[in-house]
């Protein structure tokens, strides 16, 4: 086996619909520069309000990915 040698970014994700589609939008925007992708780590979570209801979503992702050999 060989060694691995990984980076991490710090992405924000958005959505309207979720927090799960907030991760997904992240994953996949990065995921169209990005290669090797191997995990992903959620640090924040927000919410953004309108008239005392949570009208979008923002999550702090952590993506970390082998760089090429």
């Amino acid at each position: 086996m060989s060694d691995h040698i990984y980076k991490k970014i710090e992405l924000v994700g958005t959505s309207p619909e979720s927090i799960e589609q907030a991760v997904n939008n992240a994953v996949a925007k990065a995921g169209k520069t990005v290669h090797n992708m191997r995990w992903l780590e959620v640090v924040e979570t927000r919410g953004h309000l309108e008239d005392g209801k949570v009208a979008h979503w923002q999550v702090t992702v952590k993506i970390g990915f082998t760089l090429d050999e």
